[in-house]
């Protein structure tokens, strides 16, 4: 009764030395640490222990910051807001729908951190993969100061994922207890225990549990996903265990994993379970492209979403082209990866595509050369020459939103990447310049072209953002109107000598609103 009484007390009434300046959560936090405190010198009983542990989840909760405030959530068309408190001293932000920086052990490819700060409107949250980290786990454990001080990234926010989306990893090495995951050295089994010793050395500002995402493969039986969900869901609950009784990761937040494959009642039920967790978002996982086709995608997320509180953040693995990106911002994705620029870098290719919504072409086609060109380089009888997808398991596949600069064509083209982009190569350099570099193996041609897809994709986003807020997302979601935006900034001339029949219908229409 004693205990009953104090623990009354300090629960209902602030600490007499607290300040004015503290706000109410921080004198509830003190509060309950207090009362922890107090319960542990007089009690050893099994009940004083299970309200211990009640009072030590309760004060992880009161110590969480992140929160998403949204200035627009309309079902089907997208939800457009802020995430704020980011980071251990919560004076970060992060603007939705936008994406992660995405990083090897905390460096972009290709990139030095004063090359990388040279760009603008960079995100402010850093994406770390435990596939790249757990091979040096011993090293970070001996250093003790968590990853962040250990790479000299002192201001970053931190999100740790299981897997990293650029690299593809072989499946069938799940078991009840454990998942695997691949670094240089090969694979690395990973245990609850093994997992949370992980996080609890890097200590990030958030991480994803760890889940069994290898039912995206096509033809997965139901009951393996319904035991994907299952395992999924007892890991979660491990890992917030261990989450609540560890010191280390006091004030990081935890994202729940949603699995179900392409089974829509599994995927509801996880969504459903996952939500019923103290966790700060939700990561929906194997849903990558290239396992599905985008209306079923789409209709999935629809479905997880709605069993999903709106004032947490939603974020999707796996999913980076851009015309995937716009649908599924649509059905109520947040947050995405961007992993996307790597591997277009990585086929030593540039993002080319144009995601101006102005209606005026001498304005729209400054931000991009877009999917369809002129003057041989594409098809211009009327259809539009895919440059890839044809085959879209395969991710390394160039797609249509990027041109190949290792292609004989650019050899004498002294045109910049795109048209009207700040980027710091192409204010500086031409496309003959970046296929000197490739033909010729040269380093400098993955940092100039990870500067500019860097750069390109991120502006993206911007103009993603501003197109909800504007009311304008069908007309970015028109690939043809970014084409024809492009195509008559760059080539007007060319197209007012041709027979109108012999220019691509899209932009004909175009043409015609401008009284060209």
């Amino acid at each position: 009764m004693v205990t009953i009484g104090f623990l009354n007390f300090f629960l209902v009434c602030p600490t007499s030395r607290a300040s004015s300046s503290i706000t109410p959560e921080s004198n509830t936090s003190c509060s309950i640490r207090f009362c922890r405190k107090l319960l542990t010198a007089l009690c050893s009983s099994s009940s004083a222990r299970q309200l211990y542990r009640s009072l030590h989840h309760a004060t992880r909760m009161a110590g969480s910051r992140m929160k998403l405030e949204l200035s627009r959530a309309v079902q089907g068309r997208g939800r457009l807001g802020v995430l704020k408190e980011l980071g251990k001293t919560g004076q970060h932000s992060l603007e939705v729908p936008g994406c992660l920086l995405h990083t090897h052990l905390g460096t972009v490819p290709h990139l030095t951190q004063e090359t990388l700060h040279t760009l603008s409107n960079l995100p402010s949250v850093t994406q770390l993969t435990l596939s790249n980290i757990a091979e040096h786990q011993e090293v970070l454990e001996e250093f003790k100061d968590g990853f962040r001080k250990f790479a000299g990234l002192h201001d970053a926010v931190f999100y740790c994922s299981l897997h990293d989306p650029a690299t593809p990893c072989p499946t069938g090495y799940t078991t009840n207890k454990t998942v695997s995951v691949w670094g240089s050295g090969g694979r690395i089994e990973l245990t609850v225990a093994k997992f949370m010793a992980l996080q609890k050395t890097v200590q990030p500002d958030w991480y994803q549990s760890m889940a069994d995402g290898e039912t995206w493969q096509k033809n997965t039986s139901r009951k393996r996903v319904r035991k994907s969900v299952d395992r999924t869901l007892a890991h979660l609950d491990e890992c917030l265990l261990v989450h609540q009784n560890s010191q280390e990761l006091e004030g990081v937040e935890v994202f729940g994993v949603v699995e179900g494959g392409d089974i829509l009642e599994e995927r509801v039920r996880s969504g459903r379970e996952t939500a019923k967790r103290p966790v700060a978002g939700f990561c929906l996982d194997g849903l990558q492209t290239g396992s599905m086709d985008q209306a079923l995608r789409t209709q999935l997320i629809t479905a997880v979403t709605k069993e999903l509180p709106e004032d947490k953040p939603r974020l999707l693995q796996g999913v980076g082209r851009p015309d995937e990106v716009l649908a599924c911002v649509e059905a109520g994705v947040d947050l995405f990866e961007s992993f996307f620029p790597f591997q277009v870098t990585e086929r030593g290719c540039a993002l080319c595509f144009s995601f101006d919504t102005s209606p005026d072409p001498e304005l729209a086609g400054r931000a991009a050369p877009a999917v369809l060109e002129l003057d041989g380089e594409r098809d211009t009888s009327g259809e539009t020459q895919q440059n890839g997808d044809l085959n879209p398991d395969d991710q390394s596949r160039m797609t249509s939103f990027e041109i190949n600069l290792k292609d004989k064509r650019y050899k004498d083209d002294f045109r910049p990447l795109v048209e009207g982009c700040g980027c710091y190569c192409c204010k500086n350099h031409h496309r003959v310049y970046l296929h000197h570099l490739l033909v010729t193996n040269e380093l400098l041609a993955g940092v100039l072209l990870m500067i500019h897809n860097t750069a390109h994709y991120h502006a993206f986003f911007g103009a993603l953002r501003e197109a909800l807020a504007n009311d304008k997302l069908e007309v970015l979601k028109r690939r043809d109107h970014w084409t024809a935006m492009a195509i008559l900034n760059q080539s007007s001339a060319v197209l007012l000598q041709r027979p109108r029949d012999q220019v691509p219908p899209y932009v004909s229409e175009v043409m015609s609103q401008k009284h060209l």
